[in-house]
């Protein structure tokens, strides 16, 4: 009979922190495919930031060395926070948030300006407008009945 560390089998996480993992997973293995030829083509044309780096990952997404960092610190930050329930809901909700601000940004900057710092094309808007309500849904809706301290009670009931 197998016996356990702490005397029981090991609790199952909840589906927030699941969610939680796999994102930040994704974004930390996106930032490391960033970098390496051949996923992401004119990889010789990547810039640091700017609107000038002709570097597409998968041939589609732009992106630089800046953005690429980005993607792999706010995994790598998310899979911290996913350590928490609370934490992988600010994780998820708030990095929604973030990817649906940065959506909005990519629409209203000119893209051939210095504003364009990250760089970001349509491929890069659509997607992360997509992120950014898969996140936050999954953030918001995901754990409605853990560790808010509050009764059980159903988010349509809410007012």
């Amino acid at each position: 009979m197998a016996r356990y560390a702490r005397g029981g089998p090991p609790a199952r996480r909840p589906g927030v922190q699941l969610a939680a993992v796999a994102a930040a997973g994704l974004f930390a293995l996106i930032g490391v495919l960033g970098f390496i030829p051949g996923v992401t083509t004119g990889y010789g044309d990547m810039s640091f930031a700017g609107h000038h780096s002709q570097a597409r990952l998968l041939g589609l997404f732009q992106v630089s060395i800046l953005h690429n960092a980005l993607h792999l610190g706010f995994g790598l930050v998310g899979l911290l926070l996913a350590r928490s329930v609370a934490g992988a809901r600010l994780f998820l909700a708030g990095g929604g948030a973030l990817y649906l601000g940065l959506w909005l940004y990519g629409f209203a900057i000119d893209r051939e300006s210095a504003a364009n710092f990250l760089p970001v094309n349509d491929a890069d808007n659509y997607l992360h407008l997509f992120l950014g309500f898969g996140m936050l849904a999954l953030g918001l809706l995901l754990s409605n009945r853990l560790g808010t301290g509050a009764p059980l009670d159903d988010p349509f009931d809410r007012p």
